[in-house]
């Protein structure tokens, strides 16, 4: 079993910011915006995953009048090291903060090379590359 999607709630007033952030950072990997429901609600995937004439967005960013309780942690994966270091260099030029360079985290497992980046709302945001 695979997670199909995930959503990350941020507050509406950076929910712009949010976006241009996720678009530049999640580049490397290809991600563009597939959906758009009105002005908060946006749904990214890479055209790599169409299955047919459907467009998947496996990764929601959704603007919400309340303030999120807490920061989540998404982690994205991808096949090699210059995409973590890719993600990494593009989340902070689209002005993240830096939450972890690109290395090797050999506390979770010898080939678990990753990077970590928060978003404008404070959300930490993961590429890893597990080496297989």
């Amino acid at each position: 079993m695979t997670i199909d999607h995930t959503t990350l709630f941020v507050p509406e007033d950076k929910f712009q910011a949010c976006l241009t952030f996720y678009l530049e950072a999640l580049e490397p990997l290809g991600y563009i915006i597939r959906h758009q429901f009105g002005e908060f609600v946006v749904g990214l995937g890479s055209p790599k995953e169409d299955l047919s004439d459907y467009k998947r967005s496996d990764f929601w960013v959704c603007g919400t009048k309340a303030q999120p309780e807490g920061a989540a942690h998404v982690a994205f994966s991808c096949k090699d090291h210059a995409t973590v270091d890719g993600f990494h260099a593009a989340g902070l030029k689209a002005g993240g903060k830096d939450n972890g360079a690109p290395g090797l985290r050999p506390f979770y497992h010898s080939r678990y090379y990753a990077a970590f980046v928060l978003d404008p709302a404070g959300n930490n945001i993961e590429v890893v590359d597990h080496g297989y």
